[in-house]
Formats: C-alpha cells, structure tokens, sequence
C-alpha cells in the first residue's frame, strides 16, 4: 500500500522522556502525547539505557541533569551500540552557555537543544520537524 504523504504518523513513533523530575516528565509527556507519539519514560540515566535498548524509541528527550548516570555519560552511551542511531534532543534546566550548547550539538546523535521551561509549541513543531510527521489536526 502505497502512501503518497511524506509524513508519517505520530502514532507509529516512540519518544522517550529522560528526567529525573516527575512534573516535568508528566508535563513533557502531556505535550508528546496531545501530538500524537507514544511514549516511554525514564527517572534516570540507568533506566534510559535500559529502555533506550528495550523499546528502541524513535527519538530521546534527555535531560542533562540525572541521577545515577549524568546526561553526559548516556549521549556517550547512546552512541556506542545500537541505539547509536536514536536522535535525541537535550532538555536542560541550567543555563548552558555557548560553547557548552555548540558541544553538545556536535555530538553525532543530538539533533537539538531545548532549554527548561520546555515551551509546547517549540516542542510539538520539533518533534513533527524530526520524526517527519504530520501534526494532528486541531479542531
């Protein structure tokens, strides 16, 4: 079955929410879900791993700022098996300089950088823009 729309659906894709906060997991994933993606979360670096190779997410939203393992240490990680094809778009709630931010962009799996507050409408455009897929439609 042939399907002429270069878009895909959000309902076929898998986006995993990495921070250690709760409130901002819920919000974040308030927004992906309205937009129509599935959704995984994780509390930490260790348990993104895990999941990150479980469910084979189609894009990560990683929080720097984790316990157990720091943001840092699981780009790395993302990178080196078979996640390493995972975009992921970094969430931070610390003010990042440049450097740091053109840093954390050359690294060959983070598509983006977002800074905490998340604004949904930056976020719903982002996620429609990497995962090439079709907004809902807003009644």
């Amino acid at each position: 079955m042939e399907n002429t729309s270069t878009f895909g659906r959000p309902a076929d894709k898998l986006v995993l929410i990495v921070d250690d906060d709760e409130s901002v997991r819920d919000l974040i994933e308030f927004i992906v879900k309205k937009e129509g993606f599935r959704v995984e979360k994780a509390a930490d670096g260790e348990e993104a791993l895990s999941k990150a190779r479980s469910v084979n997410p189609d894009l990560i939203l990683l929080d720097l700022m984790l316990p157990k393992f720091g943001g840092f240490e699981i780009l790395r990680e993302l990178q080196s098996d078979e996640t390493g094809t995972i975009p992921i778009v970094i969430i931070t709630g610390r003010y990042t300089d440049r450097s740091t931010s053109d840093m954390i962009k050359q690294e060959p799996n983070v598509k983006d950088f977002l800074e905490k507050p998340v604004k949904p409408q930056v976020l719903s455009i982002l996620l429609h823009k990497l995962l090439k897929t079709q907004p809902p439609l807003r009644r």
